[in-house]
């Protein structure tokens, strides 16, 4: 089985100020949120596109299977489609020789390390990423595709784990069908389909996931990241008086200082 340098995971380990996806993130958490959960699931910045993203695959044992390089709109966090996806794998990039991919988990290397909380399998990395975040009593793992990962020998990692699987909106049956495969496993898994039951005719046409309802609701630390994005400046006041946010609230002007005006 073929497998990438610990060395090349940690020289990708920097230049989040160029990252796009971590511009992103940080908009809607917080930098500070954003680079700690950046740099527990192992996602790096690659110099293949600017402003690109690498997303390691590391197994439970800790050998690196392979590193998936992705663009990102940083005001959207879309993948960048255009003129072509831009989605390629570092070991095709540096045409290491005789490399096989066998593809894991993203965040499987994280298993080890959590235990006590049931694993819940998203498709996309970034939204693992978003939903460690919001729903933090969960262990988010991606599969990094459609159903990559969702076959027999990947899901191995997983025996003894309570098992969710929280499939975009396009592809709830899909993974349905998939339940008969942890079974047979021996691993205990359910199907998260609130969001199937709870979204409109155009939202499963968009194909959102979870992460899409998630971030509807910003955070302090998120707006907090906007401001300062348009505003450098800010970001050095912050800094150099080493302020703490306490809160954001909405400013209402009373009717006294509307008829002052």
């Amino acid at each position: 089985m073929s497998r990438i340098d610990d060395a090349m995971v940690a020289a990708t380990m920097r230049g989040y100020d160029r990252n796009n996806l971590f511009a992103f993130v940080s908009a809607i958490i917080g930098s500070n949120e954003a680079r700690r959960l950046m740099e527990m699931y192992r996602v790096g910045t690659s110099k293949h596109w600017q402003g690109a993203t690498v997303f390691w695959q590391i197994s439970a044992d800790g050998n690196v299977r392979g590193g998936k390089i992705m663009l990102y709109d940083r005001l959207t966090g879309h993948r960048v489609q255009e003129p072509f996806p831009h989605i390629n794998w570092v070991h095709s990039v540096l045409r290491l020789p005789d490399f096989k991919l066998t593809q894991c988990f993203f965040g499987e290397h994280l298993l080890p390390y959590i235990r006590d909380k049931p694993v819940a399998i998203v498709e996309s990395e970034k939204t693992a990423i978003l939903a460690t975040h919001y729903l933090p009593q969960y262990m988010w793992l991606a599969t990094g595709g459609k159903c990559s990962c969702l076959n027999r020998e990947a899901i191995m990692a997983l025996r003894g784990r309570e098992v969710m699987l929280v499939p975009d909106l396009n592809a709830t049956d899909d993974w349905r069908k998939k339940l008969t495969l942890f079974d047979d496993s021996g691993i205990k898994a359910t199907l998260f389909e609130s969001l199937e039951q709870m979204a409109t005719d155009e939202q499963r046409e968009q194909g959102l996931d979870i992460a899409d309802f998630l971030i509807a609701e910003q955070t302090p630390h998120g707006i907090l990241e906007q401001m300062m994005q348009r505003n450098p400046a800010l970001r050095q006041l912050v800094d150099a008086l080493q302020l703490e946010l306490v809160g954001i609230e909405e400013y209402k002007p009373s009717e006294s200082s509307l008829k002052s005006e």
